[in-house]
């Protein structure tokens, strides 16, 4: 589909592809939607959040939301909750707070700059007249150090504490922050949300995106994207989320792009992303906003002491991979989408972009499974699959 093509059908009504799938482009005023997530309301309406513009980094850049209501054939309406105009606002992540608060996470980046980012929290409404009406307030930053940045969803500790799963993309003195760098760390609040320590994982290098879900009684398992673009890592916890084992590999391909992982209700640990890396093409980019024209003169960040980012791999098929051990291994893949996946530019206007990346998924409380991912830069895509979803066949890989 052409990027027009894509612009006519983001209209958020919902079709039905099979007797098991339903599919929705979501709608936007924006060329670019990307980095969308899901959260389910205490009466079952989905909310989906994402960013949207012109071009990622560029200050236009803001956070939108629309929802579905139970039952409704439609998303509602695109809607703007972030107003900075000197920042990329990106990233949105919603989290249901133990005091009945909705409350959204998100980034805010001066252009490129991620080692520069700060984190900004702000309490979401509805309208009580019209549920589908959202408006947010301006929020505050954390208290947590410049470059910290975020993609998956809050936890809750045992003791009460908010775990909020962080990736440091670190400053290099006169240096363009490009992800050679960047490490793993948990923002820790024990007081609802007002202060924030920060808590770094070891041997964390090139691990981002931290995906952690509950695997046993005080055990967690932590996922993470791959800047070297080889594979999904894994760490473990077996105190809750208070100290972490170093990340190792797991059998996903990862192309250092975002991954999303759940516990579903069997017990199983589902991982949607992109199961290929830097050895399934020679794609290649400079960096990640290669395109931006800011003006920069700074050269990319050194990447001795840390890593080697790789940029550009293909962002496709979209598949879900199941796991039965606690997320030690995925054998088994279901593929929602494949394509091109080409992503050597951000541009959402000229067809070159053929992404299908950044995917969430959430599972309701009847089994349906609830996912969304970016489509060519152009649009969200909601892709729906009724209960026993797992009945279509999966291939597993040896």
């Amino acid at each position: 589909m052409s990027p027009d093509e894509i612009a006519l059908g983001m209209s958020g009504v919902l079709e039905a592809v099979s007797a098991s799938r339903d599919e929705a482009l979501l709608p936007s005023p924006m060329v670019q939607n990307h980095a969308a997530s899901l959260h389910l309301l205490d009466d079952e309406a989905l909310l989906c959040t994402w960013f949207g513009g012109t071009l990622e980094g560029k200050s236009d850049i803001s956070i939108f939301a629309s929802l579905l209501a139970k039952g409704a054939s439609h998303w509602g309406p695109a809607q703007r909750l972030s107003f900075d105009p000197a920042h990329s606002e990106q990233n949105p992540v919603l989290f249901s707070a133990p005091d009945g608060r909705l409350l959204l996470f998100h980034t805010s980046q001066p252009s490129g700059n991620q080692d520069e980012c700060r984190i900004r929290m702000a309490k979401v409404r509805r309208d009580v007249a019209d549920p589908l009406r959202l408006s947010a307030s301006e929020g505050c930053y954390l208290d947590l150090p410049p470059g910290c940045f975020i993609r998956a969803p809050l936890m809750v500790r045992t003791d009460g504490a908010w775990l909020l799963p962080i990736f440091r993309c670190v400053r290099r003195p006169g240096q363009r922050w490009n992800g050679s760098h960047d490490t793993a760390a948990v923002g820790v609040s024990s007081d609802g949300g007002m202060t924030w320590r920060l808590d770094e994982l070891d041997g964390s290098t090139g691990c981002v995106h931290m995906s952690p879900v509950q695997i046993g009684q005080g055990m967690q398992a932590a996922f993470f994207r791959r800047r070297q673009a080889d594979f999904v890592y894994r760490a473990e916890s077996a105190d809750d989320g208070l100290t972490w084992s170093m990340p190792v590999p797991t059998d996903v391909p990862n192309n250092n792009s975002s991954i999303a992982v759940s516990r579903l209700r069997d017990g199983r640990i589902a991982m949607i992303c992109n199961p290929v890396n830097a050895a399934h093409s020679p794609d290649r980019r400079a960096s990640l906003y290669d395109e931006l024209g800011d003006g920069d003169a700074r050269p990319e960040a050194d990447p001795a002491g840390g890593c080697l980012p790789v940029w550009g791999v293909p962002r496709a098929p979209v598949s879900l991979c199941l796991s039965q051990d606690g997320g030690r291994s995925f054998p088994a893949r279901l593929v929602i989408e494949d394509g091109p996946g080409t992503c050597l530019s951000n541009d959402s206007t000229d067809g070159r972009n053929k992404e299908m990346s950044y995917p969430w998924l959430l599972e309701g409380p009847d089994g349906t499974l609830h996912l969304a991912y970016t489509y060519h830069r152009r649009a969200i895509k909601y892709v729906r699959l009724a209960p026993g979803w797992d009945r279509i066949s999966i291939r597993s890989v040896q």
